[in-house]
């Protein structure tokens, strides 16, 4: 198997990443413009469900595997990487089949306790199947992860996500007729379909590959000798394990907490869902779409990170942190001004629904943080302090959600958008000491400083272009590309004029 480095790694994942994006980007648009904020609103509140089954499931294996394989990988055994992967996928298949069965016999009362809203209990029902696909799916990317090679995870997340858009427009246009509960849960049959794809495909992959690692043996003799690989798997995945099913709790009872404290203010049931789904429906889904890059560079990071740390090479530790660091700063700053900019212009041209600008306006600032916390995170992983980042994380959410009801029952949709900004304060400061504490932070506040000037031209440019775009009444979609494009370059352009923020050094390490 030829292992990518890591800049061509993170590139293939960066790539692939964005035709997924724009794919679901534009599906999201078809699915927002059917179904509406209250369709919306029913799918964002069944889909929390889900990953509280997959995450008990996986026990935080895939980022332990991508992590022990490195290791293995540095040091050439072979039969250590095969037990890693036997021992993951009996424990992954076994735990997602009997859970599964256990969330479909039950979906009534856990759409009773759930859901405030029974119309979702369809789309709840139909996503379930989708916890086992994505469980073994999960181990096989952390083991290609491991192995660092990402082609083969780029490659399935795209033929994952042309058959999951395929069959959800399918879907959502032959049954809305028969109401918006069951087109929403057509949709989430459409996305069991693709996963089931992406799974089809990393499999086969996995036994091309295979055929020429030379050792052969059969499952069971894994197994049998797999209690050790078993004890590192679970020093390194219990604490992911308990870091994902925190976030899964949390995000199942988040649609009961927001409309809860939206009640509290004096929303009724209906409006409260409608408001649910612009916030998480609308204005999440532009918020989210540029952090692609720093989720591939992530993807990438624990690997490096680890081996890294195998060879005692604590240079090449700093030397990936400083490179994450400013691909993060270099992608987010301009990410931010458009989305603070441009945020009712977008909400309103892509969604028709300008309200949703005002939330997109009040995250868009925080959420730059964001762009940092998400290597951070990963770093802590590749340094092997998964319980660290548990801790970091529990004690997030706990103030988080104690926030949100708070502020949300006080001030509505937008006390509810301050309580999400403060947890992304609140873990990005925890994450980034973590680390300091660890092995030390450098950062440079010259290369921050004229980041920020370089975002304040944008800004000034942007505006200017835009408004005068609206004087001449340029046609809509034409002048926000327009002026977002200009506003853009003049970011890059005031930022290569500066001459000391050197571009190279982010994309020099491979």
């Amino acid at each position: 198997m030829q292992k990518q480095s890591f800049v061509k790694g993170t590139f293939m994942l960066t790539a692939s990443s964005l035709v997924t994006r724009i794919l679901g980007f534009i599906s999201g648009i078809f699915l927002a413009r059917s179904l509406g904020a209250e369709g919306i609103g029913l799918l964002m509140m069944a889909h929390p469900l889900v990953p509280l089954v997959i995450t008990l499931t996986e026990l935080g294996l895939p980022v332990a595997i991508s992590k022990m394989v490195a290791e293995a990988d540095v040091k050439g055994d072979k039969l250590k990487e095969k037990r890693i992967l036997a021992v993951s996928l009996a424990i992954t298949g076994t735990l997602s089949v009997v859970l599964t069965l256990l969330a479909l016999l039950g979906s009534k009362y856990i759409a009773a306790v759930f859901l405030t809203d029974d119309r979702a209990y369809y789309a709840m029902l139909a996503i379930t199947p989708i916890a086992p696909i994505v469980a073994i799916s999960a181990v096989l990317k952390g083991y290609f992860r491991g192995k660092q090679h990402m082609k083969s995870i780029a490659l399935s997340d795209v033929f994952e996500h042309i058959a999951h858009i395929a069959c959800m427009l399918a879907l959502v246009y032959l049954l809305l007729p028969y109401g918006i509960a069951y087109a929403a849960a057509g949709a989430m049959v459409g996305a069991v379909a693709g996963e089931a794809v992406g799974l089809i495909y990393l499999y086969s992959r996995y036994k091309a590959y295979q055929r020429g690692d030379g050792v052969r043996l059969p499952v069971s003799e894994h197994l049998r000798h797999g209690k050790r690989t078993f004890g590192e798997l679970m020093r390194m995945g219990l604490p992911t394990t308990g870091l994902g099913f925190v976030h899964s709790i949390y995000s199942a009872f988040q649609p009961m907490l927001i409309t809860k404290s939206l009640a509290l203010y004096g929303l009724g049931t209906a409006v409260a869902t409608k408001q649910y789904g612009l916030l998480v429906g609308y204005a999440f889904p532009l918020l989210v779409f540029p952090g692609f890059i720093t989720s591939s560079l992530s993807t990438a990071l624990i690997p490096a990170v680890s081996e890294a740390m195998v060879n005692r090479n604590k240079l090449e530790v700093h030397r990936r942190m400083d490179q994450a660091m400013q691909i993060a700063l270099y992608v987010g700053a301009p990410a931010t001004v458009v989305l603070y900019l441009f945020a009712t212009p977008l909400t309103t041209l892509i969604y028709n629904a300008p309200e949703a600008g005002k939330l997109l306006m009040l995250l868009a600032p925080v959420y730059f943080l964001h762009y940092f916390d998400v290597p951070l995170h990963a770093i802590l992983l590749g340094l092997g302090r998964a319980g660290t980042t548990m801790w970091n994380y529990v004690a997030m959410t706990i103030l988080k959600a104690a926030a949100i009801y708070f502020l949300g029952s006080q001030f509505g949709l937008t006390g509810v958008v301050l309580g999400m900004n403060f947890g992304i304060c609140f873990i990005t400061m925890l994450n980034f000491f973590s680390i300091s504490g660890l092995i030390g932070f450098y950062l440079d506040l010259r290369r921050v400083v004229k980041v920020g000037i370089c975002m304040a031209l944008m800004a000034i440019a942007g505006q200017y272009v835009y408004g005068y775009v609206q004087h001449i009444h340029m046609q809509p979609v034409l002048g926000l590309v327009l002026s977002i494009g200009l506003s853009i370059f003049v970011f890059w352009a005031s930022l290569t004029l500066l001459n000391k923020i050197k571009l190279r050094g982010a994309l020099r390490f491979g």
